[in-house]
């Protein structure tokens, strides 16, 4: 597997073969299968400077543990907390 990383501040859409898109937000990292890495429509935004491709053996999915991060990984939402009331009402 490789991953693809969209290097703009805008959401991408990536065609893929057999009619199939790859949605990826801004700054995001999806994965792809090495046959697709060849095709048109991924090598197009490659050359355009928009996406890269990164070999899937790499430490891109490390990197986050590597920094020695403490916050866990959210996926962009935020953890449900409870208010809890105290005192006389």
């Amino acid at each position: 597997m490789f991953t693809v990383v969209n290097k703009t501040h805008r959401p991408l859409k990536v065609h893929l073969p057999q009619g199939k898109i790859l949605h990826l937000g801004p700054r995001m990292k999806g994965q792809i299968s090495p046959h697709v890495r060849d095709s048109a429509g991924v090598q197009k935004l490659v050359e355009a400077g928009e996406l890269e491709v990164l070999d899937g053996g790499g430490t891109a999915g490390t990197a986050g543990a590597a920094s020695g991060s403490v916050a866990p990984d959210t996926h962009g939402h935020h953890p449900h907390t409870t208010v809890r009331k105290r005192g006389d009402r």
